[in-house]
């Protein structure tokens, strides 16, 4: 006990004490949004009408998943949510990191910080107003991008009614929108490589390309492969609200994905159960590979959470 005669464990608690009712309304929204819903799973195993209730429907068991799985769309929607998801970490890896090497070899501070403003504007838009200038932009009778196409001769696309097109519009858009976010974020790993390396390596006779394989290249390595790893977690969200705001049933064979599935699911054809089934199998999932995708960012970059 310490001379003040009041005991460490309690000093500490009531020094902490502010701090701890600051968390307190973010927890609070936590319970409820995010924690309160969890009883809701039970809709997976019923046959649920929404007059009866949860209480009220009849229990089904896993007959909710033996339907999805004889449903022709459940597979597709798999498919293309995948390949998505995984279409936009790639580009959305490699996009940053090529800016943020292009822009640490500007000199003129002044023109670097305007590009970073520039390109970190569309991460703070939402994909309604987005998806509202891609659809002017791509227009293919009106749009900026198909007029430019025309003018040299080529043909025009319908990037977003063309099924073939369509994957592509959304991994293009999302890097478009979030590597500005990247790119600051490896900017700042740049900031923590030893300028004497450099320095070194122009003694030794390296040039910029050979400084930058060597050198910068290696500097980043850990948080590349934290990015990398941290957003195997991601690999089934591949944006609902990106693919609602732009796509129409003329790409659903490659553009719809599990979030727009369960919304057309649940919500326009009322089937609770089976919408409820797929959400919770794409949550055990999400689990399982955040969970690996946390080992994986320890034993490569030495990045731990708890």
């Amino acid at each position: 006990m310490p001379a003040g005669g009041i005991p460490m464990p309690i000093k500490k608690w009531a020094t902490e004490a502010p701090l701890h009712l600051m968390l307190l309304p973010g927890l609070l929204v936590v319970l409820v949004f995010s924690y309160g819903p969890m009883a809701g799973i039970v809709i997976a195993f019923q046959k649920f009408v929404m007059t009866k209730g949860i209480f009220g429907s009849e229990w089904v068991g896993l007959a909710n998943y033996r339907l999805l799985l004889e449903l022709p769309d459940t597979l597709p929607v798999l498919r293309n949510t995948i390949a998505i998801a995984f279409g936009k970490m790639v580009a959305g890896l490699i996009a940053p990191v090529l800016t943020a090497l292009m822009l640490n070899e500007v000199g003129n501070a002044l023109f670097k910080r305007g590009v970073q403003t520039v390109i970190y504007l569309p991460h703070f838009l939402s994909w309604v107003i987005l998806s509202g200038i891609l659809i002017d932009v791509l227009s293919p009778s009106k749009g900026l991008v198909n007029h430019t196409l025309a003018f040299f001769g080529l043909e025009r696309v319908f990037f977003l009614g063309d099924p073939a097109w369509f994957p592509v519009t959304l991994v293009l858009s999302d890097v478009w929108k979030e590597f500005g976010f990247g790119t600051i974020v490896f900017l700042a790993a740049l900031t923590g490589i030893n300028p004497s390396l450099y320095e070194a390596a122009v003694v030794d006779g390296a040039g910029r390309w050979r400084q930058t394989w060597h050198i910068t290249l290696p500097g980043m390595t850990p948080i590349i492969v934290l990015m990398a790893t941290l957003s195997l977690g991601n690999v089934l969200n591949a944006g609902f609200d990106q693919v609602f705001n732009l796509y129409s049933p003329r790409v659903y064979s490659t553009g719809d994905i599990i979030d727009t599935f369960v919304y057309r699911l649940g919500l326009i054809n009322f089937q609770f159960g089976v919408a409820t089934a797929v959400g919770l199998f794409k949550s055990l999932v999400s689990c399982i590979l955040i969970a690996v995708s946390y080992v994986l960012a320890y034993r490569l970059a030495h990045y731990r959470i708890f």
